[in-house]
């Protein structure tokens, strides 16, 4: 245990000393199996993970969903599921801020990053969001909330790491993201209904549409729904594997992009050089991870947790509401990602040795992540959302944001209390696999 805290009180020097976390745990856990057991077995563990990461054919899953996700945010197909959104409740008060709502639930089925989400609907829905007399602080909020569903439903960068840290089936927990995210909208929407029923002119109402635009509307969203259906429900149907499904979706978003005239030499090179940028950060991240993560289970921590849990006779679902309440706070300081690769490796055995579902926990993981990145002061959305959009004020979007932190949080409630939720379609696809 002493060995540990040790160890995490220089991984926090370091993260302070602005030693970017890749590098940082990449320190501690090599120099921990250093002073426990040589030199020589530090890099040994250090070349062993890095060479498994870089062949490891369950990773390919990343970089094609960057890619699926970078040709999509080209395509275009965030405007017209806002337009479809827009035409059935834009007549409502906040209609506009709860059409971004929907229309970041359907983009994340295809795109699976969070800012990517954001950033794409910040350039669609704010506008004329802002042309109706929207107050910044709904409608900058609504964009940032929004766009957390991007992780949430599949496909999901999150759920993929999470999976292969965890060993657990990616295609389970795809599924186990569907209803969880579908709360989530919903949710998100009455917060919005909230916002404006205590100030009517935070979000005026906007024209109604007729069936016949509705219509129209819905038809230009059929790029979407192929995508999804093509790539995630074959993986839900069996069809084909995770990552099969990836390439498949990155294929078919290129197909989409180049068919609407979005790609040029140019843009193509952009794409691919910004896709393997984001890929390379991750699989940095990933790498220090594991290493820190294979010295923290060298040492007695995961079985002390255990021990301490047993000792004190603590319901399971009390240390379960601890350990959320442990990553929300963290999510107010640290960079999500890099929060989740340090702690999973301690909680996830505890967990898993209480008889909790590693499917149900990783939900709660990402709705955890969720919460962090907009939660003030450092949630990535706020940031992305902060300098896309200058207008509006930093401590503007901080308080817009509060009642969907709210909302986000009654949800975590929620799937904890009822883990059917999360793990009702998995069961019902018959997905197998852990």
């Amino acid at each position: 245990m002493t060995e540990t805290l040790i160890a995490f009180a220089i991984l926090l020097g370091l993260a302070f000393a602005r030693i970017p976390i890749a590098f940082a745990m990449l320190i501690v856990g090599v120099g921990g199996f250093a002073l426990t057991r040589g030199m020589h077995a530090a890099f040994d563990q250090l070349a062993q993970t890095t060479f498994a990461a870089g062949i490891d054919y369950e990773l390919s899953v990343v970089p094609l969903f960057v890619l699926m996700g970078n040709f999509v945010s080209r395509a275009g197909m965030s405007q017209e599921l806002f337009r479809a959104a827009y035409t059935f409740i834009g007549h409502w008060r906040g209609g506009l801020a709860m059409s971004t709502v929907v229309a970041c639930a359907g983009f994340g089925s295809i795109c699976g990053s969070s800012i990517a989400t954001a950033a794409t609907m910040s350039k669609v829905a704010y506008p004329p969001m802002r042309r109706l007399g929207y107050s910044d602080k709904l409608s900058a909020a609504s964009i940032c909330a929004g766009g957390t569903l991007g992780i949430l439903i599949p496909p999901s960068t999150i759920m993929v790491i999470y999976g292969i840290i965890t060993e657990t089936n990616i295609g389970r927990l795809f599924a186990a993201g569907v209803f969880p995210g579908i709360l989530a909208a919903g949710l998100l929407c009455l917060a919005v209904r909230w916002v404006v029923w205590r100030d009517p002119s935070a979000g005026p109402a906007g024209e109604r549409s007729s069936w016949a635009e509705r219509y129209e509307a819905l038809k230009g969203i059929w790029g979407v729904a192929v995508l999804f259906l093509v790539s995630i429900g074959g993986i839900y149907a069996g069809i084909f594997t995770a990552t099969e499904g990836a390439g498949i979706g990155a294929f078919g978003a290129f197909i989409f992009a180049l068919a609407r005239r979005a790609l040029t030499w140019r843009v193509l090179r952009e794409v691919l050089i910004d896709s393997a940028r984001t890929t390379s950060m991750l699989f940095m991240i990933l790498i220090g991870a594991l290493v820190f993560a294979n010295y923290i289970n060298f040492t007695s921590l995961p079985f002390d947790l255990t021990n301490f849990v047993e000792q004190f006779k603590v319901h399971p679902i009390m240390v379960v509401v601890a350990i959320c309440a442990i990553y929300v706070i963290l999510g107010t300081a640290m960079e999500e990602l890099s929060m989740v690769l340090l702690t999973v490796p301690i909680f996830f055995p505890l967990v898993t040795q209480l008889g909790f579902d590693p499917v149900w926990f990783g939900i709660l993981i990402v709705v955890i992540v969720e919460i962090g990145l907009i939660s003030p002061p450092v949630g990535m959305n706020l940031f992305v959302l902060s300098s896309l959009l200058p207008e509006v004020p930093t401590p503007t979007l901080f308080r817009g944001v509060i009642p969907f932190v709210l909302a986000d949080i009654v949800r975590l409630g929620i799937l904890i209390a009822f883990p059917a939720i999360s793990l009702w379609l998995p069961s019902a696809l018959n997905i197998a696999g852990k």
